[in-house]
């Protein structure tokens, strides 16, 4: 792995110099644009809206418009916006894990002690194993200000990047219904995810659209083009829901002692 970001995290006077390291993958196939008519590559250029010829990307910086000039932002400005933020990963509070909504979450990194930082990366992951807690801190990459939570992945502290408050749209503003439900459905609901209820093993879980995404692509190379199959997902009407929902209970019932 590359490290995309070298600096520290600090909390109280204790510095651990660390390597942030992208945390997941992209699993989606390198599919490339093209003209429908002869399947020749679409092409994105960098242009001048002015000569109309090609900008080289060591010839392109950053700007903000005000009134009718741009303002050019070099490195050094970014930079210089907060220095301490675009070094430091600083804790400022731990809060407990059960505490934030999983909507906040954006993206997991992981860190990595650089030389000398081992013994304070250890205890700052033991302490918040321990202690079943999480540390909220901001830093700067990549021109833009991050707040994120530091918590553990089987060894390794993990930073997972979160989204600040004005950056979740407001749920108020969705059309949801007022139907009241029985008590009796309620409860049929409650036994349905009892009886769904396991330990989360991240294994299970496998990609499998890729997969089968190639298939198709392998197939129409051989000139077998396979007719589509239709699906459609039908709604259960509000009279069906009991019925719907012991069914669920008797299938699941079955799969279990079978």
């Amino acid at each position: 792995m590359r490290s995309i970001w070298n600096g520290s995290i600090s909390f109280g006077l204790v510095s651990i110099p660390i390597k942030l390291y992208s945390g997941s993958e992209d699993r989606k196939l390198d599919l490339d644009m093209l003209d429908r008519h002869d399947n020749a590559r679409i092409r994105y250029k960098r242009v001048n809206e002015e000569t109309g010829k090609e900008v080289e990307w060591k010839d392109i910086v950053k700007g903000f418009k005000k009134d009718d000039a741009y303002i050019v932002l070099e490195k050094e400005d970014f930079e210089q916006a907060n220095l301490k933020k675009n070094k430091t990963i600083d804790i400022e509070e731990f809060i407990n894990e059960s505490d934030v909504a999983d909507v906040l979450f954006k993206k997991p990194y992981f860190l990595e002690p650089q030389k000398e930082g081992g013994k304070s990366y250890n205890l700052l992951r033991d302490a918040l194993k321990k202690t079943k807690k999480v540390g909220v801190a901001t830093f700067v990459m990549r021109q833009k200000e991050n707040l994120c939570l530091i918590g553990i992945y089987k060894k390794a502290l993990v930073l997972h990047v979160i989204r600040f408050d004005d950056e979740i749209r407001d749920p108020g503003e969705l059309k949801l219904p007022t139907i009241k439900i029985s008590k009796k459905e309620v409860e049929m609901a409650i036994s349905l995810i009892e009886q769904y209820t396991d330990k989360f093993d991240l294994e299970k879980y496998k990609d499998v659209y890729n997969e089968q995404l190639m298939k198709i692509i392998k197939s129409k190379s051989t000139g077998k083009v396979k007719k589509p199959e239709k699906f459609e997902s039908k709604p259960t009407p509000a009279t069906d829901l009991m019925a719907q929902l012991k069914a669920s209970l008797e299938k699941k019932k079955k799969s279990k002692a079978s």
